[in-house]
């Protein structure tokens, strides 16, 4: 099909039209031309619309050159695609100043010397419009059923591109995350480099690519691209090179169904994969529980090469959820779990990590892996990670408002064997997060600061602390309802302004005062030395933590 749209120079090419003269705007005869709209009224801008193609006898001309200009103006505002005028009948002259505004905005002024019927016209490029505009249906109808026969017989991506090519006449390209890119047909290793490089610059990551783009390449070609999207996420996109930046609308839904085909594909190939690949949960399983006699068989059973000194990097890391049981039920919880499953799998693969998968209840373990090539692969793995929880937060936002989750991801390991305390220390993180609002966004264990040694410290030594230091204001706050730990503990953060701290608990001032007096009873007058305020920032830090102790259940 023809890439170009109908337009003022095709309605010039009709036979209505043979007698007809461009008088001006020559240089917008490719303005796309959807309808023909006959208009004898002086004010055109409630009656018009983009690409409507002017009919008219001149009649508002007769009233002065200053309304015919605003007549003009009106209807290039609102992107007509070009303006008929016949003589004889109503004017035998155009103003120049009108020839001069169209020629100004390249706005196709076409004059008829001799009468004209109006409605044969109108006839004539509605038919030619309305029948063009059938086949094209028909055309995308077709493309459609041979698209869904491709989609039921195999997972065959490059079969559906090279249906898109047939019915494009153009060059495919498609672009992906997890592979090379491909074309269709086939060019040369220097066209391919160059339509490589050009990609590379115009887009630095995909999910900058939400809705159709068209690219400039050159003076003479053109880059329709359409991104693949497969739960919220960007993974490829399907290019077609163009000769002109206004792409038809044909052109537009081709590609548009051609990115939903990819994206089904897409789909179930990933849910295929994630039933063969479930039998990595016993690999995990035996990881947690210690089981793995050899760091060799470990890697081998990982899929990794073998060992050849620390030549990796190992990170743990859980996903908690926590669904509304009522809300979503069982069977819908379910299904939420694997597809989140199966999009965590899918950015895996961008950020081309070896990894392994288990869920387990509402937790998704998460073990990656990936080669130590220089200093910065530390860096370079946590960066993925972080990319991996920015896209699966972005999903849950669109798509699962109402489900809340937790990420916790542990230190990086060089033996297989050691990411158990990899996980522990990812579950850790989960635990602090769900107990201290502020480290909510703390998702990593080297990020956690002091809790790292809070956690360190066996419970019953460190709720015994906390008793010492604080157990009085404690047990007064529960008689009293007070407040005075809260108090306390922003008075410390506040480095002793008492006006900061007032401001900041929503108190006035002299019930700050109050609370501080009756702290210094408990506590006594040096609360806030140097010695004595450690102590009593270390206790208020893990307090939060106290109940969590004693009742959570450890899983390993």
């Amino acid at each position: 099909m023809d890439e170009m749209p109908f337009s003022v120079k095709d309605v010039l090419e009709r036979p209505l039209f043979q007698r007809a003269i461009l008088l001006a705007g020559a240089h917008g005869l490719y303005r796309e031309v959807r309808w023909v709209h006959i208009l004898e009224i002086t004010h055109a801008a409630p009656y018009v619309s983009k690409h409507d193609l002017i009919l008219t006898t001149g009649l508002w001309l007769k009233r002065s050159v200053k309304s015919g200009l605003e007549y003009t103006r009106q209807i290039i505002d609102h992107e007509t695609s070009g303006l008929c005028i016949e003589f004889g009948t109503t004017i035998d002259e155009i103003p120049d100043k009108i020839i001069e505004l169209c020629d100004q905005h390249d706005f196709p002024l076409i004059l008829f010397r001799q009468p004209i019927r109006f409605e044969e016209i109108t006839q004539d490029i509605h038919s030619y419009l309305i029948n063009q505009h059938f086949g094209l249906l028909k055309n995308l109808e077709h493309f459609s059923q041979q698209q869904q026969q491709l989609i039921l017989q195999s997972t065959d991506i490059p079969a559906i591109l090279r249906l898109l090519q047939s019915y494009s006449d153009g060059q495919i390209v498609y672009l992906s995350t997890i592979e090379s890119n491909k074309f269709y047909p086939s060019v040369t290793s220097e066209t391919a480099e160059t339509i490589n490089t050009f990609c590379n610059k115009k887009m630095k990551d995909f999910d900058q690519i939400q809705e159709t783009e068209i690219w400039k390449m050159d003076e003479t070609h053109y880059l329709l691209i359409q991104p693949v999207v497969c739960f919220g996420q960007v993974f490829s996109c399907v290019g077609m090179i163009l000769h002109q930046a206004h792409p038809t609308e044909y052109m537009k839904l081709l590609i548009d169904y051609t990115a939903k085909a990819v994206a089904t594909v897409l789909l179930r190939t990933q849910f295929l994969e994630e039933k063969i690949l479930s039998n990595q949960n016993e690999l995990i399983q035996d990881i947690l529980s210690r089981q793995i006699e050899s760091e060799e068989q470990a890697q081998m059973r990982m899929g990794l090469p073998s060992p050849n000194g620390e030549r990796y990097i190992f990170v743990g890391g859980i996903i908690e959820f926590e669904h509304n049981v009522i809300e979503a039920g069982p069977e819908r919880m379910e299904a939420r779990n694997q597809d989140i499953l199966v999009l965590i799998r899918s950015l895996l693969k961008r950020y081309q990590m070896h990894h392994l998968l288990m869920m387990k209840n509402n937790q998704i373990f998460l073990l990656c892996a990936k080669e130590r090539v220089n200093k910065d692969s530390l860096t370079s793995i946590n960066k993925n990670i972080q990319g991996l929880i920015d896209g699966l937060d972005k999903y849950i936002k669109q798509a699962l408002p109402s489900l809340r989750f937790h990420v916790g991801i542990g230190k990086s390991r060089t033996r297989l064997l050691d990411v158990w305390i990899s996980f522990k220390e990812a579950y850790q993180v989960i635990e602090i997060s769900q107990t201290v609002p502020a480290m909510k966004q703390r998702n990593f264990y080297g990020k956690m600061g002091i809790y790292q040694l809070l956690k360190a410290v066996p419970d019953p030594i460190l709720s015994e602390f906390i008793k010492d230091q604080l157990g009085q204001l404690i047990d007064y706050d529960h008689k009293h309802h007070l407040n005075l730990v809260d108090t306390l503990s922003m008075y410390f953060q506040c480095m002793g302004s008492k006006g900061e701290t007032a401001k900041k608990l929503f108190i006035h001032r002299q019930t700050l005062y109050n609370r501080l007096e009756k702290i210094r009873d408990i506590l006594g007058e040096d609360f806030f030395e140097p010695e004595r305020r450690h102590c009593l920032e270390m206790a208020l830090l893990g307090h939060p933590l106290i109940e969590e102790f004693n009742t959570n259940v450890h899983p390993f």
